[in-house]
């Protein structure tokens, strides 16, 4: 199945309007269907996201061990892109699951209104 740029950009979209809302698994869902074609290095940027997404839906069904699993592989994909790239602020984001991570690691969860969110970098006019 050959997807358009404008379904593509569509469902990059609402991934994060997802991820916002705290619809981890929902996100994971549009964003894979964007990743699955994608060439890198936008492969593992889309990858990066759909993990730490999936990690956060982890930790919304009591799954510590894999929250933290896929937190941690979400972030080192993360990492390896500037802030900015895809024309998010890509480093608030990365901190948030970082605070997530160290959080979990340390066995003192974070209260759920801590969820980080994914933002876009300012259109310049």
């Amino acid at each position: 199945m050959i997807i358009e740029e404008k379904e593509k950009a569509d469902a990059f979209r609402r991934g994060i309007e997802q991820f916002n809302a705290r619809e981890f698994w929902e996100a994971h869902e549009s964003w894979e269907v964007v990743w699955l074609p994608a060439p890198e290095p936008d492969k593992t940027f889309l990858q990066g996201i759909i993990q730490v997404s999936a990690g956060f839906y982890h930790y919304q069904e009591n799954n510590l061990v894999g929250a933290q699993s896929l937190l941690r592989r979400g972030l080192q994909k993360l990492e390896q892109f500037p802030n900015g790239y895809r024309g998010l602020r890509l480093e608030e984001t990365r901190a948030g699951a970082r605070a997530w991570l160290a959080a979990l690691e340390g066995a003192d969860a974070p209260k759920p209104a801590a969820f980080p969110r994914i933002h876009q970098t300012a259109v310049e006019k």
